[in-house]
């Protein structure tokens, strides 16, 4: 399927009629954060989510030459996103080959999610009073950039806002740290329910939890925050990591992260 780098649409003649104003404050609300990528970044945001959500199973050899081709991009884009990809432990070179999308274990997902657990909802507490009014307009735009791709079923803009809400939310705890260990391990979880869910309607139920996060925090309930964080993380590892609540070990991991300390989801 070809790819582009999101070129703005040619202006019509009619731009400076009030139907085309209307029509363009319609798209910034519902597409706010959205911005142009670059050919290579288009190229790694369609990889990624490809992987993330199984549309290319693990195990699979990617050639370089043989994907641009189908993408409808010369090599140089596919070889640089595979390089961003190996970095990011999605794909593993194989020599004389290509690419190969890396397998990953029920335990080693679990272990992710343990991770993330340990990470995102104490710093919750860190978050309340530290936020700028400007600072959760930006966040509820990002919020509703992920809602409003999940109900059309743009899953790789779901993905792109999702994260870009989450490593913002994060970067108000003052620690660039825990910002990028948060992002890295959120990039390696598997996903493979998000496509049947989105199809359900089910995750855009799911992605409104941004939007109570963010009224959490406002109204400076840390606790409530901090649970809603868990119950979050926990959909990556359950609900969105096959489409089914209540598989996968989720259980597992939330009884591991409260004995270790943790306020259970």
């Amino acid at each position: 399927m070809p790819i582009s780098s999101h070129e703005p649409p040619a202006a019509a003649e009619s731009s400076n009629t009030p139907e085309h104003h209307e029509q363009v404050q319609h798209r910034a609300q519902a597409e706010p954060m959205r911005r142009l990528l670059s050919l290579r970044e288009s190229v790694l945001e369609h990889l990624r989510t490809a992987i993330i959500t199984g549309e290319i199973a693990e195990g699979t050899i990617i050639s370089a030459p043989t994907l641009g081709q189908s993408l409808g991009v010369s090599v140089t884009p596919v070889r640089e996103a595979m390089v961003d990809l190996t970095r990011e432990g999605l794909v593993e070179t194989v020599k004389n080959k290509g690419f190969r999308v890396v397998a990953m274990t029920d335990t080693e997902l679990n272990d992710l999610a343990q991770l993330r657990q340990l990470i995102e909802p104490p710093v919750m507490h860190l978050l309340v009073d530290s936020i700028p009014d400007a600072a959760f307009t930006e966040l509820t735009q990002l919020a509703d950039a992920c809602t409003a791709a999940a109900e059309t079923e743009r899953l790789e803009d779901y993905l792109r806002a999702d994260r870009q809400f989450h490593a913002l939310l994060l970067s108000f705890t003052g620690n660039p740290q825990i910002v990028e260990m948060a992002t890295a391990l959120r990039l390696r979880t598997r996903m493979y329910g998000l496509i049947g869910l989105a199809r359900e309607g089910r995750l855009a139920h799911s992605s409104r939890e941004h939007h109570a996060l963010l009224a959490h925090l406002r109204a400076g309930d840390a606790d409530a925050a901090e649970r809603l964080m868990h119950e979050h993380i926990g959909h990556a590892r359950d609900l969105w990591a096959t489409g089914v609540a209540g598989v996968a070990g989720a259980a597992g991991v939330a009884a591991s992260v409260t004995t270790a300390g943790g306020s259970g989801a």
